[in-house]
């Protein structure tokens, strides 16, 4: 999901299977949003994330095209629990989690590409650290199976070494980027607004960041199979509102950043501060990524690379089923029309 102006639980938008409720959430999960939701209207789920606060201005604006109810969770893992328990139609979430939730038994698709992290993800590390292969021997904290543990481990792998050369301290991301700054661990992986925090260190610099790595992670509108069978012109709908909701951040773009940083909770210059590290995807974006290909830019090669993933750290037992997974022909349609 971050940003120091984005306050919420450090539950994290950046959790992979950790908590994976498909049964038996009863009505608790949605207790973050508030209030009911009108019959016929889609349920969506979002949370504190700069690729997916823009939905509030597609909210405002009136640009869904189709009643919506839109859910904010101060909590990111309540709203990955709310889709799969099929309290909501669709979220917003990380391919990362999206695929940990199909290893879990989840039926899912991702119908569109909000953004990548480019630089909100960062690997820090304490002074007189200036490599990766100076982590060899070191004490590296970072959430367990998060999308900040998997950056750490593609560095690791780039500079020749392996999770084996270091000493890993599974934390909450929260108490990854305290510990850090009390000088109880080397380095951390942490995503923003405990960036910020982790940085307080005197002397402590970042080493790498989800921008080393393209693709890495990517965040998305994903919904229920079964909704998306049921409801395509619903669906196509909401699409096409995400790229009419670009078109009006591009065109008032004051406005916009009036009800982005209201929605964040902080000032405008707060909010314009972190922009370069979330890169909106647009229409060609979000079609040249549905692409088969051999890097973390291609969606179908980066899935098989984080069901690997899934499966090295032991929260996958089995290869997720990624059939049909990604499903293009929303935006196959936004493109004809």
């Amino acid at each position: 999901m971050r940003l120091p102006f984005l306050r919420r639980p450090s539950t994290g938008r950046r959790r992979l299977l950790a908590t994976l409720l498909l049964v038996g959430l009863g009505a608790t999960t949605l207790s973050a949003c508030g209030g009911g939701t009108p019959e016929g209207a889609v349920r969506i789920g979002y949370s504190a994330w700069p690729g997916w606060i823009p939905w509030k201005v597609t909210e405002e604006k009136g640009l869904f095209g189709v009643p919506v109810t839109l859910q904010w969770f101060d909590g990111y893992l309540d709203s990955i629990n709310a889709l799969n328990a099929g309290q909501l139609d669709c979220n917003s979430q990380t391919l990362n989690d999206t695929i940990s939730s199909i290893a879990g038994g989840a039926d899912l698709q991702v119908v569109l590409t909000n953004d990548n992290s480019t630089g909100n993800d960062q690997i820090i590390v304490a002074e007189g650290i200036r490599t990766v292969a100076d982590l060899k021997g070191k004490r590296v904290a970072a959430e367990e199976g998060t999308v900040d543990h998997y950056l750490l481990l593609l560095g690791l792998e780039k500079a020749g070494l392996s999770a084996d050369d270091i000493t890993f301290v599974p934390l909450e991301t929260g108490a990854a980027a305290a510990a850090f700054v009390a000088g109880q661990v080397d380095a951390v992986g942490v995503f923003a607004p405990f960036t910020t925090q982790a940085l307080k260190r005197p002397g402590s610099s970042t080493l790498f960041t989800s921008a080393d790595f393209p693709g890495a992670i990517s965040d998305h509108l994903v919904c229920r199979r079964e909704f998306v069978e049921a409801n395509p012109e619903k669906v196509q709908k909401i699409v096409d509102a995400w790229f009419a909701t670009l078109a009006e951040m591009q065109a008032n773009p004051e406005a916009s950043l009036a009800i982005l940083s209201a929605r964040a909770g902080v000032s405008e210059e707060e909010y314009r501060a972190y922009e370069a590290g979330t890169t909106l995807f647009s229409l060609e974006d979000n079609l040249k990524a549905l692409a088969p290909g051999s890097t973390m830019a291609s969606l179908p090669y980066a899935a098989g690379q984080i069901s690997a993933f899934l499966q090295q750290v032991g929260l996958a037992q089995s290869p997720p089923k990624l059939e049909g997974l990604f499903e293009g022909r929303f935006l196959k349609a936004v493109k004809a029309n």
